[in-house]
């Protein structure tokens, strides 16, 4: 008898093991699958209750953008309640400009070139990757994007990605979007679109 209890109490004990298991295992599938639907962008999570600044202070990919939005003196702005839709360049794209272009755009002197530059990459409102096509297929194939520069970027599909052509003739290839943060979202580029 002793012998049969132990044998239940163990059968028991291994039965409450085997669900308590289980329904961890449901819990971390709950929390894998909530973990899952947080974006990543440079290997940080892009928090869409977090605004603009607080998410790209954490991109790896984006330490030059986040330098020169600081040196631009862009960062209350684009803290602030918005909306906004950021075309964020990567620090590849920064790295296509011309040797010393960079470190000569973030100079206090150069204030006002930067500024322009980087307002060149937003647009008021949150415009998502599906807003954008629809605008681009109501266009005949084109969107112009007026940004808070006040200049236009034309955006059109190539390839199933969306193309940004600045004001120069430069191409900008959307690489990922719909990176939605508290104040708007931001879609990353390969290239910085450059205003007239």
């Amino acid at each position: 008898m002793i012998m049969t209890f132990n044998r239940s109490a163990v059968l028991a004990t291994l039965a409450a093991g085997a669900l308590l298991t289980s329904a961890c295992m449901s819990m971390d599938a709950g929390t894998a699958s909530a973990d899952a639907s947080v974006v990543t962008v440079g290997g940080a999570p892009m928090y869409a209750n977090r605004n603009i600044v607080e998410n790209a202070v954490n991109s790896a990919d984006h330490t030059t953008l986040v330098a020169a939005v600081t040196a631009g003196g862009l960062v209350e702005t684009l803290s602030g309640p918005g909306p906004f839709t950021v075309f964020a360049p990567t620090n590849a794209a920064f790295a296509k400009l011309p040797a010393g272009t960079v470190e000569s755009l973030v100079q206090p002197a150069n204030k006002a070139t930067l500024t322009k530059i980087l307002t060149y990459h937003v647009v008021a409102g949150r415009v998502s990757a599906a807003d954008l096509i629809a605008q681009i297929q109501a266009g005949g194939g084109r969107a112009r994007l007026t940004t808070v520069e006040g200049g236009v970027l034309t955006a059109s599909l190539e390839g199933g990605s969306v193309i940004l052509t600045d004001e120069m003739g430069g191409r900008a290839r959307v690489t990922q979007a719909d990176v939605f943060q508290s104040n708007g979202v931001i879609h990353v580029t390969d290239t910085v679109s450059m205003p007239n």
